[in-house]
């Protein structure tokens, strides 16, 4: 009897929850006086409905920076890239991919491979191949072919050190450069002590004056073997330049003794051995004396 009631009891609970719902109350319907409401426009920074429901291709081109506007196509074959957002504050914003210096006469200077490099550093390596690097390719009487790029855009701490700070190539504002190849296949090492001095100190000069760090053989021993190229902004407009343009080795190391001269006296030879002396005697005539060597002494320590 007490489960009956039980039940009873529930099925009247929800029969009065269900009066319950029913009866609440609806919202009063909109005045005939109200304004009309306004249709739902796209999201912020979508533009109108029309430019969001347009396909993609359809869509406005994103706003270009004044950098990007002035590297055209008569300057270098630099396509642009999607910003990156790396660890660490690895990455940039307004990226392109340095694939050729087009020269002033129409002919291409390749980078081997491709730069990945910030607008304004691109520029930079391109006004520096158009001036004076086509200059310096004249006084040798041919043309820059290729730029051999060692290292652009990459994620990691300065010389590839576990926890030092962020390298300019990380944030792909640097350049690493080893040699430039000319139309007549000579090739320039920049630290190849054995090229013209001349031609290396002019490179120096150069990339000093243009950009805002220059590292090469003589600023530590992390680039013996290519010239380091950066654009870093610093208090007071500050530079480093530091690469030593070293001198040809000898070809003759210096630690070698130098040929006898003709006109020094003969040298002292030892005497023969026993089995070739001839005098009866038992002692060769002709032989030499030998010279005793003294016998050394104690030194007191």
């Amino acid at each position: 009897m007490v489960t009956a009631v039980a039940v009873t009891i529930g099925l009247c609970g929800l029969a009065g929850a269900a009066k319950r719902h029913v009866a609440v109350p609806l919202p009063k319907p909109r005045p005939a006086e109200a304004p009309a409401a306004k249709p739902e426009g796209p999201a912020q920074g979508l533009g109108t409905r029309e430019e969001a429901d347009a396909p993609a291709k359809e869509r406005p081109a994103p706003r270009l920076s004044a950098c990007r506007l002035a590297l055209t196509e008569a300057i270098a074959i630099a396509p642009s890239i999607a910003d990156i957002h790396g660890p660490g504050g690895c990455g940039g914003q307004d990226l392109v991919r340095l694939e050729a210096v087009v020269l002033p006469d129409k002919h291409q200077v390749a980078l081997k491979p491709a730069a990945i490099l910030r607008c304004e550093m691109a520029t930079a390596v391109a006004d520096w191949i158009r001036t004076d690097m086509t200059d310096l390719a004249k006084k040798l009487d041919s043309l820059i072919t290729d730029l051999d790029n060692f290292d652009s855009y990459e994620c990691r701490g300065r010389n590839r050190i576990a926890g030092a700070q962020l390298s300019e190539h990380g944030r792909a504002n640097a350049l690493d450069v080893r040699s430039l190849k000319l139309a007549n296949g000579r090739v320039i090492s920049f630290t190849d002590r054995t090229e013209q001095r001349d031609l290396r100190e002019a490179v120096l000069h150069s990339v000093c004056a243009r950009f805002s760090t220059v590292l090469g053989p003589g600023s530590d021993w992390y680039h013996e073997d290519h010239i380091h190229l950066d654009q870093m902004e610093r208090r007071n407009d500050y530079r480093i330049c530091q690469w030593n343009v070293w001198d040809p080795l000898p070809q003759i190391a210096p630690m070698l003794p130098a040929e006898r001269p003709q006109e020094a006296p003969p040298r002292e030879v030892a005497a023969k051995p026993d089995a070739e002396k001839t005098d009866s005697s038992g002692t060769d005539p002709h032989a030499k004396p030998v010279l005793e060597k003294p016998q050394p002494t104690k030194k007191r320590r």
